[in-house]
């Protein structure tokens, strides 16, 4: 059985691969002095990278749960969505708030994709 670690710490890897299937680890944005669209699109470019990195892309994400800090932020965070998003390429997604590590973060997304 094959596992790799992708820059791996003594908390975590940014991604663990096995079986064709990459796991990231929870995405933020680069720049939290931004609205919800642009911490949703730094975090999403942050996913592309990292997506790219253990060999995969966004067409090939299989399953994503985003987090928010506020709901009243969902909209905003599906209007940059829905623009990043394939057609014909959205993976199974779950949506829930939640408090985040530190209070400016307003967004974090756990991505599962195919290899």
């Amino acid at each position: 059985m094959s596992i790799e670690r992708l820059d791996s710490g003594t908390r975590m890897s940014r991604a663990v691969i096995h079986n064709n299937t990459a796991y990231l680890c929870g995405q933020v944005p680069a720049d939290e002095n931004v609205d919800i669209q642009g911490q949703t699109a730094s975090t999403l470019a942050k996913v592309e990278a990292l997506l790219a990195e253990a060999g995969s892309s966004k067409q090939q994400i299989l399953s994503v749960t985003v987090y928010v800090r506020d709901m009243k932020d969902f909209a905003g965070m599906n209007e940059v969505w829905d623009s990043w998003v394939e057609p014909g390429f959205a993976p199974a997604r779950a949506c829930v708030e939640a408090r985040m590590a530190r209070p400016s973060l307003l967004v974090e997304m756990s991505v599962i994709a195919a290899v």
